[in-house]
């Protein structure tokens, strides 16, 4: 065979087996007290999302309380499982994919990654919630064909000193759900998460804090996460797994990207140039690496046209400038 001609023929042959994987664009539904309608999910089209993730919670009294409560006639209805299935089965009929992604709230808004047991009496109580929790959902999940499920959300504490014990969880949901798995850690958790092998996504809640500014510039923004960018993507190598930033967001107010985090409403003033250079930031930071799965934005209210809006400085970018840079990036991917 001609050398020339063997040649192309591998290029060609390589080109057809060449895949380009979908970026992850996705957003983080809010639960609400009624369905959602095809109106709510037009809304989330016209951002060319592909991507929702819905969020059941169950409700936890303090950091020690291993008793979980869900699935209640007295939580709102996206917060249900059958609020759940409704959820998936509407966007699934409008060809957008579903992230099942179940998070635990402790009263008062305490943060769950302190969430500690002060007896190993306790822990197997909480063990034995979790999992009933859970496995309850990946079962929905397997049922309503969700494409991502997510096994928990920043439970530092939780996964630190139980380790043993979200193996097994592990083992046990992928007897129950076939799709992909992932964890949401925080920022600051997801280097000592022990489990990243087990899982198809390393997922990172991306409240990294950038700068003290009031308003940095994009610039900036840029070579703040540089270090940041470089420790993840050699955790990406290491565990031969794709990054998907399970949650990413900045409210619309002074300092946003200083303490990304922030959720107190105290002495807050709006900034809609703060959220929205912090959104191109993190858009041009991560989305053209290849290692990068993509993201779910924090966070989307169903009835659209009420949410945000320019007085608002919460993390909702609805009705905001933010808003169209997400629309802008995500059309091009």
């Amino acid at each position: 065979m001609n050398r020339s001609f063997f040649f192309l023929a591998c290029l060609l042959l390589l080109g057809c087996s060449s895949q380009v994987i979908p970026k992850i664009k996705g957003l983080s539904f809010v639960a609400s007290r009624e369905e959602v309608r095809q109106e709510h999910v037009d809304a989330v089209l016209d951002m060319h999302a592909n991507y929702v993730a819905i969020m059941p919670y169950g409700f936890v009294r303090n950091l020690q309380e291993p008793q979980i409560l869900f699935d209640t006639d007295r939580q709102w209805f996206g917060e249900t499982s059958k609020g759940v299935r409704q959820y998936i089965q509407m966007l699934h009929a409008n060809k957008v994919n579903v992230m099942l992604k179940p998070q635990l709230w402790i009263w008062r808004g305490e943060f769950t990654g302190s969430m500690k047991m002060a007896t190993e009496a306790d822990w197997k109580i909480l063990e034995t919630s979790y999992t009933h929790f859970i496995l309850t959902f990946a079962e929905l999940a397997e049922e309503t064909g969700a494409e991502i499920f997510c096994i928990g959300t920043e439970l530092e504490q939780f996964v630190l000193h139980r380790q043993t014990y979200w193996l097994d969880l592990i083992a046990a949901i992928r007897t129950t759900y076939s799709g992909k798995i992932t964890y949401a850690a925080n920022w600051d958790e997801y280097q000592d998460i022990p489990f990243w092998k087990e899982l198809d996504y390393i997922g990172i809640d991306a409240y990294f804090p950038l700068s003290e500014e009031k308003t940095p510039q994009v610039a900036t923004l840029l070579r703040a996460w540089e270090p940041w960018k470089e420790k993840i993507a050699q955790l990406s190598k290491k565990e031969k797994r794709r990054v998907l930033f399970t949650e990413f967001g900045y409210r619309s107010m002074d300092y946003a990207a200083w303490k990304p985090w922030t959720v107190s409403r105290d002495g807050s003033k709006v900034n809609l140039q703060a959220q929205t250079n912090a959104k191109k930031a993190i858009f041009k930071t991560f989305w053209k690496e290849e290692w990068f799965a993509g993201g779910f934005v924090w966070k989307w209210f169903m009835d659209h046209n009420l949410a945000g809006g320019i007085q608002s400085d919460r993390f909702t970018p609805q009705n905001k400038p933010a808003q169209e840079v997400i629309k802008d990036y995500y059309s091009s991917y």
